[in-house]
């Protein structure tokens, strides 16, 4: 008996009409149009950002090793630390116990937090300022370092961290013409802001005096000093008195001050940048007083 045929002139019980064909594209066949089409993709479902971090007011700090020396500092209240997700590693790597949960943020997150222009190496903390020492807590055996108007950031940044390496007690500055003791400060500190005490004072001159009063030697650093640095100290306590790049140590500083030195250098350039003197003096003055 003939096999009766169906409307496409196959039989009935051809592979044509199951429910699967050839090249298994389901019942619907192949369409010889798809065959150039692009196959469309599915997005891809990303976690849910987390909300970007916004400034509050509070002081920044930034840099692996500003931050991470802050949270070693049990006198620094740390309150938020954002650090993107290959900066949190190595923090952890630093400080394997935080005291402050990371939160996550994107690169972007934290330009937008310390601005653009801003070198945060992928890591920002929301802190309170350290407590300002007082200037009658220091030690009656202390070396000081006292900075007369230094108002650049990089220049006290870079004063603290050789004070913090040289083990000077504390370093005074005043409370105007002085910069702010968080961000570019503190980084390029790097990390010795949260081992030299600051002493905030009003008055340069009246501090210097009460200095004295304390038995403080009081050593001006000046080009034009009459003795050489390392015989201007015997004992301490010291004070050692820096001024400002170009303008030098005002008259008032100056004069109270019990002795102008200099520091001797064999080059054509006698002067040097703040805080390469201040380091340069500090090696002399812990020489000279035998402290290493």
């Amino acid at each position: 008996m003939a096999r009766r045929q169906g409307p496409g002139g196959q039989g009935q019980s051809g592979k044509g009409q199951t429910g699967k064909g050839e090249g298994g594209h389901g019942s619907r066949g192949w369409d010889p149009r798809e065959a150039d089409r692009p196959r469309r993709e599915h997005p891809r479902r990303e976690a849910p950002a987390q909300e970007a971090p916004r400034r509050t007011g509070r002081p920044l700090l930034y840099g692996f090793h500003a931050v991470a020396e802050a949270l070693r500092n049990p006198r620094r209240v740390v309150h938020r630390l954002f650090a993107t997700a290959n900066a949190a590693e190595r923090l952890a790597e630093m400080v394997p116990v935080s005291r402050v949960p990371t939160t996550t943020a994107t690169g972007p997150d934290l330009d937008r937090l310390v601005g653009p222009d801003t070198v945060h190496q992928g890591v920002v903390a929301e802190v309170d300022n350290l407590p300002s020492l007082d200037i009658h807590d220091l030690p009656d055996d202390g070396l000081v370092l006292v900075l007369d108007q230094v108002t650049d950031p990089h220049n006290v940044g870079a004063i603290l961290r050789s004070a913090a390496a040289f083990g000077v007690t504390a370093v005074i500055v005043t409370d105007r013409h002085s910069p702010e003791a968080t961000g570019v400060l503190a980084k390029t500190a790097s990390g010795g802001l949260e081992h030299v005490p600051l002493v905030t004072v009003g008055n340069l001159a009246q501090a210097l005096t009460l200095l004295g009063e304390r038995g403080y030697w009081r050593v001006g650093l000046d080009s034009e000093g009459s003795v050489a640095l390392e015989g201007a100290v015997a004992r301490p306590p010291v004070a050692l008195v820096l001024g400002a790049e170009g303008k030098g140590l005002r008259r008032l500083t100056r004069e109270r001050c019990d002795v102008l030195a200099r520091l001797d250098v064999p080059g054509a350039i006698k002067s040097l940048n703040v805080s390469n003197a201040a380091a340069v003096s500090l090696y002399a003055v812990g020489k000279a007083l035998g402290r290493f």
